[in-house]
């Protein structure tokens, strides 16, 4: 099973195992992530589950698609070239090793 590690906003790390096809969202808020909010549940209309994804894996990403990138113009924290919705990224055996840090605000 894949690993996501997440950086909560205090600085923790949590490595996670993350069943593949999962959102890294959905694995975030089952495991009780700090720095997460999720308030619609992972249908893209929020940008609450706002993350930062670190190191090379970003790469491997598809671009985000046209719903995510506009939700993405409405993030409370800083937007960085390297953000996303974790409710956008699914997991896959390729995302092995998957780093992603959450802002200090959601909302």
């Amino acid at each position: 099973m894949p690993t996501v590690t997440y950086i909560e906003p205090s600085g923790d790390e949590r490595a996670i195992d993350v069943p593949v096809g999962w959102s890294v969202m959905q694995s975030a808020m089952s495991n009780g992530v700090e720095g997460i909010e999720a308030e619609c549940g992972g249908s893209c209309a929020c940008a609450t589950c706002h993350c930062y994804v670190e190191g090379d894996k970003a790469a491997l990403l598809p671009p985000a698609e046209e719903g995510e990138a506009a939700m993405l113009e409405n993030v409370v924290a800083e937007r960085r070239p390297n953000s996303r919705l974790s409710c956008q990224i699914k997991m896959s055996e390729v995302l092995d090793g998957l780093v992603v840090r959450f802002p200090d605000a959601q909302s």
